[in-house]
């Protein structure tokens, strides 16, 4: 773990004594200020200092870092929408099927974000699809931060104009004079438990982006609203109701500092299970699997594939009241800070699952090795989805999965004939 005194931050709500453990019990670090390490555990801002051009830095080949350099192609919440509205309209172009439209003119497979404009340069748009259905809520989001900062829900044209003019000016102000932001269709039947709205935060590791490998953490989790959800427009302004962000919530009177106002996806699936049957839940998440590697996928052919880089993304999904799954967002930092007893032990064997799949073996790092780790090291981490695999079973493999031949995630059950079979993209 090679540390340039001055140069290199932690991830600023990581708990350094998790890493440090992890790397001793590897033998790969001594604690020691001249020590050379062969391992980098970077903010995002570092990472752009390391490959920027101006700084001259060159990684050598057993330096390995936790960040693509240009990772907020997929994480800055205006270009992720940018970038798989692209890679729809290349599917389109191409013909393929998995661009199929309903009569509504709605993709039947790759409608998984919602209803998103960038304003200043779609506020037309966005008045147009807003005066279609004007009862409709919006929610405005800046488009470089996090934990719910800077986050607000409008139902009324005249809100986002107020924000528009803040600056005092009397026109729309232009993205470099203000911050960006992305204002999309609020999600206003998530499915509730005990009458509380609540999103899912999973991990997903990518150790290549060509070809496309990545792996699903099998311990995400369930964030709870500390208060019950209500459409009303009385509510627009309580975040207790509206966001799940642990930031916002741990400081409502409800916030319960035992449990964190967290479920384990686990639970949730048992919960789905017993209350809306197994062949569904599986569908659900099913799809949740679809929609990462889809959004994987989109920004692939974009991303600076660094020999140097992994990633260990954060993705938090909404499940409607139909149990249709939306990608909200993808996270560069996942926050490892732990709020309870059980998130430290699931984030310790998160960051212990990804060094093993980042560095195999506990050995000195080495960005040439090709990137497929035996499965006996995996941990908790399931393989998602492997581009050279699924293409040596053929360029329908995706469209197989999707029009119902096979289910998704190993263990699932195929249709037809009742047997447990591989996941359609592994």
């Amino acid at each position: 773990f090679r540390i340039m005194a001055g140069k290199v931050k932690w991830v600023t709500d990581i708990e350094k004594s998790v890493l440090i453990n992890n790397f001793e019990k590897r033998g790969w670090i001594q604690v020691a200020e001249n020590e050379d390490w062969n391992f980098y555990w970077m903010s995002v801002q570092t990472i752009r200092n390391v490959f920027s051009v101006e700084t001259g830095y060159r990684l050598s080949d057993d330096q390995i870092v936790n960040h693509f350099p240009n990772h907020y192609e997929l994480t800055r919440k205006d270009l992720m929408v940018k970038n798989i509205k692209r890679y729809r309209k290349e599917l389109e172009k191409e013909g393929s099927p998995l661009a199929e439209k309903d009569e509504n003119g709605k993709y039947i497979y790759l409608d998984f974000v919602p209803v998103t404009f960038m304003p200043p340069a779609d506020y037309n748009l966005f008045v147009e699809e807003f005066r279609k259905n004007p009862s409709s809520t919006w929610i405005m989001k800046p488009c470089g931060k996090a934990q719910g900062k800077g986050i607000f829900l409008i139902n009324k044209l005249s809100q986002i104009k107020k924000w528009s003019r803040d600056s005092k000016t009397s026109s729309f102000v232009s993205q470099s004079s203000k911050e960006a932001y992305v204002i999309s269709l609020y999600i206003n039947n998530p499915l509730l438990i005990g009458g509380k709205k609540f999103d899912l935060r999973l991990y997903v590791l990518v150790s290549t982006y060509r070809p496309l490998r990545c792996y699903m953490y099998k311990l995400g989790f369930c964030r709870f609203c500390t208060v019950k959800y209500t459409p009303s427009t009385s509510e627009l302004d309580n975040m207790f109701v509206h966001l799940t962000n642990v930031a916002i919530q741990k400081h409502g009177d409800d916030y319960n500092h035992i449990h964190g106002g967290k479920w384990t996806v686990s639970n949730l699936r048992l919960y789905l299970e017993s209350t809306r049957g197994k062949e569904v839940t599986n569908k659900l998440f099913d799809e949740i699997h679809w929609i990462i590697v889809q959004s994987l996928k989109a920004v692939a052919p974009v991303m600076n594939n660094d020999k140097h880089c992994f990633e260990c993304y954060g993705y938090d999904i909404i499940i409607d009241d139909k149990l249709k799954p939306w990608l909200i967002e993808v996270n560069a930092s996942p926050s490892l800070t732990s709020s309870t007893a059980n998130d430290r032990i699931l984030k310790y064997n998160l960051i212990n699952d990804t060094l093993n799949i980042a560095v195999p073996n506990g050995e000195i790092p080495d960005c040439k090795w090709n990137k497929s780790p035996p499965k006996e090291v995996l941990g908790n981490y399931e393989v998602l989805y492997d581009e050279e695999m699924a293409q040596s079973d053929g360029p329908d493999r995706d469209m197989r999965s999707r029009s119902g031949q096979t289910t998704g995630m190993k263990g699932n059950r195929a249709r037809d004939s009742g047997k447990p079979v591989l996941t359609t993209w592994k």
